[in-house]
């Protein structure tokens, strides 16, 4: 049976493409709650929220939203809005990284323009002491995003890093074949609509899958980020941490801007490091639609600001 987490899910993503949804949220969303999980609409509102982050003793990851680019030209451009924040980055000191999707630089155009364009970003990254993640999207992405990260460590690039969904069958094969390389890696448990055939249907196979991924990765692994707000799998993977004495150094706990906040915080004051994903730009309303997907609360934040309005 179908758990009432799951029926939420479904109903959310699939009103994401009904065209009197998204103009509403469209419309309204910043004012009805957005913001408090899309750090502004531009880079300039983004910085503010990035330093007071890094104040409260987070680090922090940003991303322009955007995603499904078919124009060549277009994904160079957005290479170089990415260029221009990692720039602003490092002018204002901030302890931030980036994180891109394949899908926004050309993935939908073919692998070569996407490649050219990340790793044209990893490089100008590396130049400046900073790293780049690729996000991992929807599951008919999962391998060109693979091929694609396993071609830029084969070019010497370090400082990369991607993406594992613990909602996927197929990403236990994927760390085995990805654990020689002593890979940066996000565990998450995923946030698109998937079939059965391809993606756990119930909640507590996916929360077992995540530890299944986590634990190896944390002995094997170059660098964990452990992304989830889900408190047993937290407390379950620092009892692990702890057992067997993995260094500091090498994991972090990432969580979404706005979700969790106290969580957030009463981490880094047992003193673990704790990322916060803190992504800008107009294009979020793909982005919100996932995020209130993945949390009932995060929709009856929503709802009741629209009560209020």
């Amino acid at each position: 049976m179908m758990s009432s987490h799951l029926i939420m899910r479904r109903v959310l993503l699939t009103a994401a493409q009904n065209a009197v949804v998204t103009g509403f949220v469209r419309r309204y969303g910043m004012r009805l709650g957005a913001a408090r999980f899309v750090a502004g609409e531009s880079l300039d509102e983004c910085v503010v929220v990035l330093r007071r982050l890094n104040e409260a003793g987070l680090l922090t990851n940003t991303t322009v939203l955007g995603e499904s680019v078919r124009d060549a030209a277009m994904t160079r451009q957005v290479a170089e809005t990415y260029v221009a924040v990692l720039d602003r980055i490092q002018r204002e000191g901030l302890r931030t990284t980036l994180a891109v999707k394949l899908t926004h630089l050309g993935l939908e155009i073919g692998d070569e323009l996407a490649y050219e364009n990340i790793r044209r970003l990893t490089v100008h990254a590396g130049e400046l002491g900073n790293f780049v993640r690729i996000d991992m999207e929807d599951s008919p992405r999962v391998d060109a995003t693979l091929r694609i990260y396993r071609r830029l460590r084969e070019d010497g690039l370090a400082n990369i890093g991607t993406v594992l969904q613990s909602y996927l069958y197929r990403s236990e094969a994927d760390l085995r074949a990805l654990l020689p390389l002593r890979p940066n890696l996000r565990i998450v448990k995923g946030a698109y609509l998937e079939p059965p055939g391809i993606a756990y249907p119930r909640k507590a196979d996916v929360d077992r899958n995540f530890v299944r991924l986590a634990e190896p990765m944390l002995l094997e692994g170059g660098f964990t980020a452990i992304a989830t707000h889900d408190e047993r799998i937290i407390a379950h993977c620092i009892d692990f941490i702890r057992a067997h004495q993995v260094p500091r150094d090498r994991f972090e706990f990432q969580m979404l801007y706005g979700v969790r906040p106290r969580l957030q915080t009463d981490l880094v004051r047992r003193g673990f490091t704790v990322r916060v994903a803190t992504p800008h730009g107009r294009d979020w309303y793909p982005y919100l639609m996932r995020r209130l997907a993945e949390r009932p609360a995060n929709v009856l934040f929503m709802v009741r600001n629209l009560l209020r309005a």
